[in-house]
């Protein structure tokens, strides 16, 4: 039998070797440390000349401090591995030993990030610098700025800031891409500094990792964060991260975000967290049957975006072209909804959800599209110049604005956005402004020669204020349907009488 101070003494001496074991073992792979403490960085020889002059003040430190925090430290992924390029990249420039690529793109993370940058190429994120040629931006660099002079401001320091720029080099009079005095190459402001997710980069990728992993920090966590979609996602014509704050899921977000674990890997909804859902754990994070997405079309099943909703699949079906149908879309997402909710809850959410698109189309987005369409066509108003006519405002408030909060409000259980911030304004809209600007022109065009082409607008008109969607509006509506709206007006008088 041992003494105690002997036994005292080995279990001593186990102990600090199982210590230093666990040490080695988090030093090599990196996440395995002990909990509470912080695992070892790699710096390659070949880094190690970077990470120092680039640690002195004022000289990328920053830059530097966050990489130190990053999972890519810790694996030994350095500034070489990210920000190399070949000598016949046109962003590239030689930077002592190495050449150096100026704009690390989605094809420079593919070299590790394969799975995710397939995805990502395919999706509707990539695609975002399409804008370029779209309304917006002839509001952008026409109406409100000017393509050419002050550097195309407005939609260079703000369109292109989200969706993305062509990125495009300054040249000499022979087309050489000019470098300065250091003897790196000079990108045009107008199209740099960007991270626009749907950024057209100079070797043909599209996109921007750095949108939603910030550099050099590149964090899971901050990517999962729904402030993270907020940078784009926001305000008059897209709220989603409004509309995600005022439903019971970002509220629900708000009070647990201390349990969501959100650098946890692979993060799966209902195994790693159970108090709310964020933006990506709807769009693209795992489920205990689906796999981490970066496409993030894989769950939508209707396009909130144009004038007209469709389903998401409808445009590549016209087209001829082979899609992921809306159906297997849904039950996407639908899969993610039963992590917390029961199939009567999702299925009858999605009827209330279908039902406001479908009303808004029938009711307002295809009646006013359509006499926009006649209206350009019969020459009452100009067809080849965007917002000369004040109906042209009209219309696009009608569905650009309004309309797409009334449906997006929908689709995230966003009650206010989809009744006053939503269908009251449109309807709003349609009734007050829309619908009068219209008789105004039908009045103008009899007027001055157009006779013909006024009463066949004021025909499409009638024949819409008739329908049984608008007829209330003539005061036409049914004895029953009055007598209806009668009882719920006595009954809400009653029920508030005695306040």
């Amino acid at each position: 039998m041992l003494p105690l101070e002997t036994k005292r003494v080995i279990i001593a001496v186990l102990s600090f070797f199982l210590l230093a074991a666990l040490l080695i073992v988090g030093y090599i792979e990196g996440k395995k440390h002990i909990p509470g403490s912080k695992a070892a960085i790699v710096i390659s020889d070949e880094n190690e000349k970077c990470v120092e002059c680039h640690s002195q003040q004022s000289n990328a430190s920053t830059a530097v401090a966050q990489w130190k925090e990053s999972e890519h430290a810790i694996k030994g992924v350095g500034c070489i591995e990210c920000h190399q390029a070949e000598d016949e990249d046109i962003d590239s420039y030689q930077h002592y030993k190495h050449t150096i690529a100026t704009i690390v793109s989605p094809k420079d993370c593919s070299r590790c990030h394969k799975k995710e940058f397939a995805e990502f190429q395919k999706s509707h994120h990539a695609d975002a610098g399409k804008i370029l040629g779209s309304l917006d931006n002839v509001l952008a660099e026409v109406v409100e700025g000017h393509a050419t002079l002050f550097g195309n401001a407005v939609a260079t320091s703000g369109c292109k800031q989200c969706h993305g720029s062509i990125v495009d080099f300054i040249k000499d009079e022979d087309g050489n891409v000019m470098k300065d005095r250091n003897g790196i190459v000079m990108i045009d402001p107008e199209t740099w500094p960007n991270t626009g997710i749907g950024r057209l980069n100079p070797d043909g990728s599209k996109g921007s990792c750095s949108a939603c992993h910030n550099r050099h920090y590149f964090s899971v966590a901050q990517a999962r964060e729904p402030d993270d979609c907020g940078k784009c996602h926001l305000g008059p014509d897209h709220p989603q991260y409004e509309i995600y704050r005022e439903s019971k899921h970002g509220i629900s977000y708000i009070a647990h975000k201390d349990e969501m674990n959100l650098d946890a890997k692979p993060w799966v909804v209902g195994v790693d967290y159970i108090s709310a859902p964020t933006c990506a754990t709807c769009h693209m994070s795992a489920t205990p049957n689906q796999e981490i997405t970066h496409d993030v079309g894989e769950r939508i099943s209707w396009t909130l975006r144009p004038p007209i909703s469709e389903k998401v699949d409808a445009k590549a079906i016209k087209a001829g072209k082979e899609t992921m149908p809306w159906e297997e879309r849904r039950e996407n997402m639908q899969d993610v909804c039963f992590q917390c909710h029961t199939k009567q809850f999702v299925q009858n959410f999605y009827k209330q959800y279908d039902d406001v698109v479908g009303l808004y189309n029938h009711k307002y987005g295809i009646p006013t599209t359509n006499i926009m369409k006649k209206l350009k066509a019969t020459g009452l108003i100009t067809a080849d110049i965007a917002f000369d006519d004040k109906i042209e405002w009209t219309y696009f408030f009608l569905w650009h604005h309004e309309g797409r909060r009334a449906r997006m409000g929908a689709s995230m259980m966003g009650p206010d956005y989809t009744q006053w911030h939503g269908m009251y304004e449109v309807a709003d809209r349609f009734y007050m402004e829309f619908v009068p600007e219209v008789k105004e022109l039908i009045v103008h065009g009899k007027a001055h020669g157009k006779a013909s082409a006024a009463r066949e607008v004021e025909k499409m008109l009638n024949e819409i204020l008739n329908s049984e969607l608008h007829k209330w509006f003539l005061g036409k509506m049914s004895s029953s349907e009055k007598a209806a709206r009668q009882k719920a007006k006595n009954e809400f008088k009653k029920r508030y009488a005695g306040e």
